[in-house]
């Protein structure tokens, strides 16, 4: 018979790794499965300068990893491994997993955001061949040469202002006439020498699939119509995240663009009514804010609901 624990936490970035400290801490002996992308963005991310605590700033990595290593302090358990299905029909919930069964009486959905792509055959034919959306991943591949990165918000500038540390230059593209990133993050941008900032302009197909590397991009000026080419070495997605939350779908609410809707600030809901013992918080369920000090806080308020759900029913 499967062993049913008392909470589980989908996912391993800034909210899961606070709600697994607050849990650890109440005595809850949480079980965190990493999920495909363990630590979330903060792991692909370099200098953190804003997270409180830290007035010279954080590497993304070593900020999980603290995380990570004062949950397990307490008593949380980690575990290599991703959601397949879920029944929330009945309690407690059983899950499978990519390494089996487990039963949980309360379930935190910290399970984020990933990486949007143009959808062009193209580049997904040349991801890992010159497409990217990891600039620190793969950024000291391109010491020396030119590169394209596609986006018009933070995540693009930064990405942009981070690749100037290895490209010669870094074409920023933006199929809109305005951009929407900050005001401080804009003027780096543009202020760099090494960034080019080109707006109205679209990706229509990266060139070199038969080379299996990227050699240029085919762009599109929306307003003239024009097309043109550009030779780059590299290109790198800045356009946004997809949360994780597709497995959910009908059995909890999610809004138009699949974020999960919560009420109280985690508490999900499937037809307007609460299903208890489930929480929702970060990324997969804040469209609006998605900063990793948001997803902390909203980590801290899932556990303590799932602290008062246990309590409650007698756990």
């Amino acid at each position: 018979m499967t062993e049913t624990l008392d909470t589980v936490i989908l996912g391993s970035g800034c909210a899961g790794l606070t709600a697994a400290i607050y849990t650890a801490r109440a005595g809850l002996k949480p079980l965190v499965l990493e999920g495909h992308e363990p630590g979330g963005q903060l792991s692909i991310t370099t200098l953190v300068e804003n997270f409180p605590g830290w007035p010279d700033g954080i590497q993304g990595p070593e900020l999980i990893e603290n995380m990570k290593k004062q949950a397990a302090r307490f008593g949380a358990t980690f575990q290599l491994a991703h959601l397949n299905s879920v029944d929330l029909k009945e309690h407690p919930y059983r899950l499978q997993t990519s390494t089996g069964e487990i039963s949980a009486r309360t379930l935190i959905v910290a399970s984020g955001a990933s990486a949007r792509w143009l959808g062009l055959p193209s580049e997904q034919s040349l991801i890992g061949h010159g497409v990217s959306s990891c600039a620190t991943c793969d950024g000291f591949f391109f010491r020396g040469k030119e590169i394209a990165v596609v986006g018009g918000g933070d995540s693009a500038m930064e990405e942009a202002l981070f690749l100037t540390r290895f490209a010669s230059k870094v074409t920023l593209l933006h199929r809109r006439d305005a951009f929407r990133a900050s005001k401080i993050m804009l003027e780096r941008a543009i202020a760099h020498p090494n960034i080019e900032l080109r707006t109205n302009t679209v990706v229509e197909e990266a060139l070199g699939v038969e080379e299996k590397e990227l050699k240029g991009l085919k762009l599109k000026d929306v307003k003239t119509g024009a097309g043109y080419e550009l030779e780059v070495k590299g290109l790198f997605l800045g356009i946004g995240h997809e949360p994780n939350a597709k497995m959910f779908a009908g059995q909890m609410d999610l809004d138009e663009e699949g974020y999960i809707k919560t009420t109280g600030n985690v508490l999900t809901t499937n037809n307007g009514s609460v299903i208890p013992g489930v929480f929702a918080c970060g990324d997969v369920q804040d469209r609006r804010y998605r900063q990793a000090i948001t997803a902390a806080g909203s980590g801290c308020m899932a556990a303590l609901e799932a602290e008062k759900f246990l309590e409650a029913v007698g756990h």
